[in-house]
């Protein structure tokens, strides 16, 4: 299956590959999979999580794989089904399902995030909720699965004991990531780097009414000179808050750093070409203070 169908930059939309778990349609961002193969014997790793089933190596890179029914509390799979071969976070990881039903377009706006009532936000694994032909297809988020199954492939807080101590900088950053705990844990960063003039928001709408709202008062200098947004987000994604903010001469000249899980070369090339100032991977938390740092003083933020 052709899973490079081809978007243009910033129109807000993305592909959704349906999958099948236990009778069940789950979903996943089409940006994340590198390929599809049929299951193939995997050698199983001593002491390993219970839900990794092993490792493969289908060419010269080793993968490990992933049993995604066991993650759900669905029971293990069968020695069968397809492998959805992965790269996010500078990591190739193989999920185990039992069958791709196909692709889906939608928008961003499309897709209804889960409430309070499915689980709490810091511990949910579905990202979002799309209905297509009657039928609820709930997107998983794999870097809350990978990160569960190993802490260490989260954001890198150690990054920041490197840094020595900081002085105190009033810049105003304006952060965009719909992931409650990733927002925290980035505004924590920032703050412990010295950064304390922050607004957060949950999406890419909200991070451009905010933007619109200050131009409208003549306050965006104050409250907006740095930007920092993730990709993958309801309602806006990050791309399309980069097109329309390098697209406007009242805010062409404010930083963007897209920071996500989905940074790749194939990514990178969309962010380069909708004007993003800098592009890091979502571990790389430590990388993201050293970027801030550099654009702040490339740019003067601080005067």
């Amino acid at each position: 299956m052709d899973t490079k169908i081809l978007l243009e930059n910033g129109t807000n939309e993305l592909e959704i590959l349906e999958f099948t778990l236990a009778g069940n349609s789950y979903g996943i961002n089409v940006a994340k999979i590198k390929e599809i193969i049929t299951y193939q014997p995997v050698t199983p790793v001593p002491n390993s999580h219970p839900s990794i089933e092993g490792i493969f190596m289908p060419r010269d890179t080793m993968i490990t794989a992933i049993d995604l029914k066991n993650c759900l509390g669905r029971g293990e799979s069968e020695k069968k089904g397809l492998f959805i071969v992965t790269n996010f976070n500078k990591l190739d990881i193989a999920f185990h399902v039992e069958s791709v039903l196909g692709i889906h377009r939608v928008s961003w706006r499309d897709i209804i995030k889960p409430d309070i009532t499915i689980s709490a936000a810091d511990e949910s694994v579905a990202t979002g909720i799309i209905k297509k032909n009657d039928k609820l297809i709930i997107i998983l988020d794999f870097e809350k699965i990978v990160s569960d199954i190993n802490p260490e492939t989260g954001l890198k807080m150690s990054e920041l004991n490197e840094l020595g101590e900081r002085t105190r900088s009033s810049v105003p950053i304006l952060i965009a990531e719909d992931s409650p705990l990733l927002n925290k844990l980035i505004v924590d960063s920032l703050k412990a780097a010295g950064y304390v003039n922050l607004i957060h928001t949950e999406n890419g709408q909200q991070a451009y009414d905010v933007i619109t709202q200050c131009k409208e008062d003549g306050t965006l200098d104050q409250h907006v000179r740095c930007i920092i947004t993730d990709i993958e987000m309801p309602e806006m994604d990050g791309h399309r808050l980069t097109k329309l903010v390098k697209s406007d001469d009242a805010t062409k000249d404010i930083p963007i750093i897209i920071f996500s899980s989905l940074v790749n070369d194939e990514m990178k090339k969309k962010g380069e070409a909708l004007g993003a100032d800098a592009q890091l991977s979502k571990p790389e938390i430590g990388n993201l203070v050293k970027i801030v740092d550099e654009l702040v003083a490339e740019k003067h933020l601080d005067r």
